[in-house]
């Protein structure tokens, strides 16, 4: 189909559902000259898009994955190749009845119809399951199948009826040239194609491609196990493709769904069969196509025995036979999400990769969108290929976490679950000393962090109550009243925490003041040794990083931001350089290690090792300077994210264990403790109503909304003036709050603590919506040990964000009374700040 021209605007690599939707929205947002090459036939090149199941459940924990996901149905809706069937995901145990209540509280958050319902109503819908094999489901009637592979030819065809769009078939890509830093050209079986912009939208095939052109792209393909078996007799007069419900086993990670008169059965539950990309067979070696490998029935037999459990009328049939059975090939990432953007070592290299079906047009909007302005729609921090480190980028890690991941596809996620594999890849220096200090460590980004110290057990008898225990099982888990033990210690005398995992990068040049003033949001033309805390918009004014700035020197600026972004971070600093190479990047995460030391003890602590002047008028809150502690030259910096008086002390990373034990030895006498990042990250800045990206910051959010407007904007330019301009003259659509709960109390007597993400509504359970038509949940959770109270952050309409109003957050189905406390980012506690100023 065609012939591979000389020259692109911009090629598109894969013709599946993916690669369709990009060169739709490409071509729909004025893009002209896009050619879409595939090494397979159409309309079926061969990729998962074409054996894929096809059904979409519409409810995530996560609301980015969820925005993705309604954006497709919306456009499969509209291109009419979608299905409304409804589907349940049933529950065999209580533990999965207890996940279930947390989707409900999910689907409201995101404003999706569904219902906790019984094993009679799941059964009156779909009468050839045992109602005796569950315990209850969850129902949702807007789930529904696609026709893909007709959504992309569609796709396909509009962009040409465009004038836009070239495609050409079964032309394979051999190479990708790189010239400077950026891709040039596209080589093929067809003959070469120059462009200065590649899209790889080739799913189990995009590691392969990305490495042409000294890229990566984390993935790998994986088995999903999925037979159809049939003719089934309770199908037999059905008309259409679907008329019943689809059954999600979630306890046995199988499904189970009509198709015509057949019925499918797909596992989770196997061992994780991985490939590498290199491996996958040809088109012309595949026996039916490249991503349906030969089935492993050893695999299935056990998930086969589960499904019979619950459909014996029709498993146990024995004119039911298998028809068709394969071992299929899907995309995986390390952490669970797509791999989208462009990647940070080959300019004008996209991907769009690890998408699956229920996301691909909506994936393909807001990539095409990303290309076309800059930014998308969708905050897509999760998804962003930039988010990987190289520890995160190997091989050997991919598969490690693929492995792990895969079984967990229906498993019971708690939000605070660690990883198990791969393990201790990133290490502090004071990492040894922690291991002693019998350190519960969680990890971010391949960094070990502590998140509380078991050595700490004897404050809970010194704090008694003041602890707030938590007796549900759940709200426990991933959880230690440790950790609120060592808050108060803090506040009372004085913690220090391993900050090592900071993402740190310095912007140096002679027009380095100019690059980092046209980026951020403060104003950066400040005097040597003055630190900055600051936001960074996008084009449109959302929020896209929160981070301090250190200017070290006239020509020498020291960003430091938090480890999961860090990447991120670096590389929209990167993308923003002077042209003429007058400011560079340069990361320093390896280079240097941090300490926080905080608490009304800090001065005397830190003053105890050092011969500098750490008295207030010496050295005021935001300013950093080069002391000396003991022998290690060291970075001190006055911030704090705690709501303390103290320092972030930056020390090179082989003097990182000397600083570490020199600040505890010298704080023994004044009864320091070692504080882990469950008080850093969530309680001490909570009580503070310190903002965290990823949770209240991100690029769908304004700092208007978030209040965190300053009193004047700076005459210098910088991205997303304007938009921040316009902001401050209007009146938010949301205002974020800090909340109290009032009582924790549940229906069984139980106290329970909400964790993040569940809805606020009013006391009698009516959804809030903010002028963005967004409904309101909980951003952060967190205990507030100095207050004695759980505290809620969430985005409110501005008619409730008001404080003393009375509204209800919704947890497990059960409502609690929750309180606004603060309408703005007054603290609620030391609101005056004299702790940290003193």
């Amino acid at each position: 189909m065609g012939r591979v021209p000389d020259a692109a605007r911009v090629v598109v690599i894969g013709a599946g559902i993916v690669g369709n939707s990009l060169a739709y929205h490409l071509a729909r947002l004025g893009w002209r000259d896009i050619v879409q090459i595939d090494k397979g036939p159409l309309p079926n090149p061969g990729g998962s898009t074409g054996h894929a199941s096809n059904f979409i459940f519409p409810v995530d924990h996560s609301r980015e994955m969820t925005d993705l996901t309604a954006d497709s149905v919306r456009q499969y809706k509209e291109l009419g190749v979608f299905t409304e069937s409804g589907g349940f995901e049933v529950a065999r145990t209580e533990a999965r009845m207890q996940e279930l209540r947390r989707r409900m509280s999910s689907a409201k958050a995101w404003g999706i119809e569904s219902q906790l319902v019984t094993p009679e109503q799941v059964a009156e819908r779909v009468p050839y399951l045992d109602p005796s094999v569950i315990i209850g489901a969850f129902w949702t009637p807007s789930v529904g199948v696609v026709d893909s592979l007709r959504a992309g030819t569609l796709m396909r065809e509009r962009a040409q009826e465009l004038g836009a769009l070239q495609v050409v078939s079964t032309v394979e890509v051999v190479g990708l040239d790189v010239e400077r830093g950026r891709i040039r050209r596209v080589r093929t079986t067809g003959g070469d194609i120059e462009a200065d912009t590649v899209l790889i939208a080739c799913g189990v095939w995009s590691p392969k491609l990305a490495a042409m052109a000294g890229a990566s792209i984390p993935l790998t393909p994986a088995v999903h196990q999925m037979i159809s078996v049939g003719p089934v007799p309770q199908l037999a007069d059905t008309v259409g493709e679907i008329s019943f419900p689809i059954i999600r086993d979630m306890d046995t990670f199988c499904y189970e769904r009509q198709h015509g008169g057949d019925l499918e059965v797909g596992s989770y539950a196997h061992r994780p069969i991985l490939h590498d990309p290199e491996d996958i067979p040809s088109i012309d070696q595949a026996k039916l196509s490249p991503t349906e490998m030969p089935f492993t029935a050893d695999d299935f037999d056990p998930q086969l025995e589960q499904a019979l459990e619950l459909m014996p009328d029709v498993l146990g049939n024995p004119a039911v036979e298998i028809r068709y059975a394969i071992n299929g090939l899907l995309s995986l990432t390390p952490d669970g999400y797509p791999i989208l953007g462009e990647t940070p070592e080959v300019k004008g290299l996209w991907s769009a990769a690890a998408v699956w079906v229920k996301e691909g047009p909506g994936v393909g909007r807001a990539v095409a969108e990303w290309m076309t302005h800059g930014n998308p729609e969708y905050d897509l921090h999760q998804s962003d290929v930039a988010r990987f480190y190289p520890a995160q980028r190997t091989r050997a890690h991919v598969k490690a976490r693929t492995s792990e991941s895969f079984n967990k596809t229906y498993g019971i996620v708690h939000p605070s679950e660690q990883w198990a594999s791969n393990r201790d890849v990133r290490l502090s220096p004071m990492h040894q000393s922690e291991r002693g200090l019998d350190a519960v460590f969680f990890e971010t980004v391949g960094w070990e962090r502590p998140f509380w110290y078991e050595s700490n057990a004897g404050l809970l008898g010194e704090y008694g109550d003041a602890v707030m225990p938590r007796e549900a099982e759940w709200d426990s888990r991933w959880w230690s009243p440790i950790i609120n033990a060592e808050h108060l210690a803090m506040r009372e005398r004085a913690g220090l925490v391993d900050l090592t995992a900071f993402a740190i990068f310095d912007v140096v040049g002679p027009r380095a003041m100019e690059a980092v003033q046209g980026v951020v949001v403060a104003q950066v033309d400040v005097a040597p040794g003055r630190v900055v805390y600051t936001s960074v918009l996008d084009e449109r004014g959302g929020i896209r990083a929160d981070l301090t700035i250190m200017r070290l020197a006239e020509e020498h600026y020291r960003v430091v931001t938090g480890g999961i972004t860090g990447n991120i971070d670096r590389t929209w600093f990167a993308d923003h350089l002077p042209a003429d190479g007058g400011a560079q990047v340069v990361d320093q995460t390896s280079a240097w290690t941090t300490v926080g030391l905080w608490g009304p003890r800090a001065r005397d602590i830190l003053g105890s090792v050092t011969n500098a002047d750490v008295a207030h008028e010496a050295f005021p809150f935001g300013r950093c300077r080069r002391i000396e502690v003991g022998p290690v030259s060291v970075i001190a910096s006055r911030i704090s994210y705690v709501g303390e008086l103290g320092w972030e002390l930056y020390a090179p990373m082989e003097q990182g264990a000397r600083l570490w034990d020199l600040v505890r030895e010298a704080g023994a006498p004044y009864g320091l403790v070692p504080v882990g990042i469950g008080v850093y990250g969530t309680t001490g800045r909570l009580e503070k109503g310190y903002r965290a990206h990823g949770a209240e910051l991100d690029t769908e959010r304004t700092i208007v909304e978030a209040g965190m407007m300053r009193p004047k904007v700076k005459d210098a330019d910088f991205v997303g003036r304007e938009a921040y301009l316009k902001q401050r003259e209007n009146e938010p659509q949301a205002v974020l709050c800090t909340l109290t709960v009032d009582d924790h109390t549940s229906a069984d007597g139980t106290q329970r603590y909400m964790l993040g993400g569940e809805p606020v509504v009013t006391p009698d359970g009516r959804p809030l919506v903010d002028g963005h038509g967004r409904r309101s949940y909980v951003t952060s959770a967190g205990s507030a040990p100095s207050l004695g109270k759980h505290l809620l952050m969430a985005y409110l309409p501005p008619a409730e964000a008001v404080v003393g109003t009375k509204l209800a957050v919704d947890y497990m189905e059960e409502r609690y009374p929750v309180t606004v406390a603060a309408a703005d980012a007054t603290p609620l506690f030391d609101p005056e700040n004299h702790r940290i100023r003193g």
